[in-house]
């Protein structure tokens, strides 16, 4: 079997797409099952709409998400250059030697021609409205006019393109690894352009001689690439290259979370969920668009939910590690149908992958967001917190968020609670338990249990009654970790101070 090379070939006109990260991570997937090359090309042949900055989020986003790149920009390798746009001279030698075998043509339409072509197709009511076989021969260009006319135009310098010589009544085969069989017949295909006006190659001749030349063995893309590849299986035959075509395979869509339209950034903003690895500031706007990275998702949870878009092992196996993915992964178990864009899944999935950290690995996170607001903790009490608060947090942020009572006394008492809790039986018994915990010069969440239940039991109350009042006064919420634990965390003395604040500040309701 050949070597396997895979590209990704984003271009850089913005951020990078969450649909085309998934491009590149099933890219990398094969490369990696087998051993393969993974390859980074830049498509930047269309400079209109280049906008900088975009190269660089595109290499840092795939650095971010784990998707390594064995050769191409930002690497080098032996068939640099990596960039569509400092390899011009490249495809003006393969479009001439298509016009040399009289497989391409020099077109000179002007903008008024074609419009008038297209006017002129449309009251004629034809089937195909394209410059391609029926209207070739009544268009401005080199099949029409003498060698000596063509000579003389591209001598002045007139303004051309070079259009591919679609062939006649030819039955366009392509065997796509997702889709199967796809016949198309080339009067279906019209006359595109090769080369621009500009001197650029257009992204179908570009990509055809890139792909031939870097020895590329299959290329997985979108689905709306697909109705262009059997375009560039005619370009493939055009070259004579039919055995170094490389196997297709189209990608499905992304869809919205209820399935309903391809997913755009425009639905993830309404839906406030992110659309772009890392966040993307436009240089234009300067309108700032978050991205997953800055929104709390880990990289692994973000790749472990974007291979499942579109493929499945077929198991019931969700959570699964790069190297895993590497090894389950097959093109042949991707679908043809849309997958839907449900972040709460994707939320799920962090979920998960946080939760499966250690308490020290947890700790980092905490103690950064402690470190950027001045707040100083031990390690040793950041993994205690970590522990107690693991199973109620989704992002790394959620951990110091929901664990500022640890760090700040409550100074305010939800009002509901006072009145139903907070009685003169409560107030005995914080008191005694207070008094208590002063005497202990560090506390367990055992010792604190039992402490409690001694306190009551000798005032005759039950403790079960005083709990949720407890908790209140010592973390100001109604609910979270594991109260004796909570109470380890803070310490005796932390405690006996809070309860003591709340005894001298809350009036008992009769």
């Amino acid at each position: 079997m050949k070597p396997i090379r895979v590209r990704f070939a984003p271009s850089p006109t913005g951020a990078l797409h969450i649909g085309g990260v998934r491009t590149a991570l099933y890219n990398f997937l094969l490369a990696r099952k087998y051993g393969g090359t993974m390859i980074l090309r830049i498509e930047d042949t269309d400079q209109t709409r280049f906008v900088p900055g975009a190269e660089e989020y595109i290499i840092e986003a795939l650095a971010w998400a784990g998707i390594e790149i064995d050769e191409g920009v930002g690497k080098g390798g032996p068939h640099a250059p990596y960039r569509q746009s400092e390899r011009k001279h490249i495809y003006q030698k393969y479009a001439q030697q298509l016009i040399a075998e009289g497989k391409a043509y020099y077109a000179f339409d002007t903008e008024q021609d074609l419009e008038t072509m297209r006017e002129r197709l449309k009251k004629e009511d034809a089937i195909n409205q394209q410059y391609g076989i029926s209207t070739r021969g009544q268009m401005n260009n080199s099949l029409t006019v003498s060698a000596a006319e063509v000579k003389q135009k591209l001598d002045a310098g007139e303004s051309y393109v070079i259009r591919l010589k679609v062939p006649a009544d030819q039955s366009v085969e392509l065997m796509d690894l997702i889709r199967g069989q796809v016949v198309v017949s080339s009067s279906q295909i019209d006359d595109k352009v090769l080369m621009k006006s500009d001197g650029m190659p257009t992204y179908h001749l570009a990509n055809v001689v890139d792909d031939y030349l870097m020895q590329i063995t299959h290329v997985i893309r979108g689905e709306e690439w697909l109705p262009s590849a059997p375009l560039h299986v005619l370009l493939y035959q055009a070259f004579g290259w039919q055995n170094a075509m490389p196997q297709f395979a189209h990608l499905p869509l992304l869809l919205k979370p209820d399935g309903n339209g391809k997913l755009s950034k425009r639905d993830a903003d309404q839906m406030g969920f992110p659309i772009f690895p890392l966040n993307w500031t436009d240089p234009k706007t300067k309108e700032l668009a978050k991205g997953f990275r800055e929104s709390g998702y880990l990289p692994e949870a973000l790749i472990n939910f974007l291979a499942f878009l579109g493929w499945n092992p077929g198991t019931e196996q969700e959570i699964f590690s790069l190297q895993q993915l590497t090894e389950a992964f097959t093109v042949e178990r991707i679908g043809k149908a849309g997958a839907k864009f449900d972040i709460h899944k994707a939320q799920w999935f962090n979920q998960q992958y946080l939760r499966a950290k250690s308490d020290s690995e947890l700790a980092g996170y905490l103690l950064q967001s402690l470190q950027n607001q001045k707040i100083e903790c031990s390690q040793a009490k950041a993994e205690k917190i970590c522990r107690a608060m693991r199973q109620r947090i989704n992002y790394p942020d959620d951990i110091f968020e929901n664990s500022k009572f640890f760090f700040f006394a409550p100074t305010t008492f939800d009002e509901q609670v006072i009145a139903k809790k907070w009685n003169e039986e409560a107030v005995k018994v914080l008191s005694a338990y207070r008094d208590e915990l002063k005497k202990m010069s560090e506390v367990s969440s055992e010792a604190a249990k039992a402490t409690l239940d001694t306190v009551a039991a000798s005032l005759g109350i039950g403790a079960g009654k005083i709990l949720q009042v407890l908790r209140m006064v010592i973390t100001g919420q109604g609910s979270g970790p594991d109260l004796m634990l909570t109470i380890e965390i803070l310490g005796s003395d932390e405690t006996a101070s809070r309860l003591d604040y709340a005894l001298k500040n809350i009036q008992p309701k009769k």
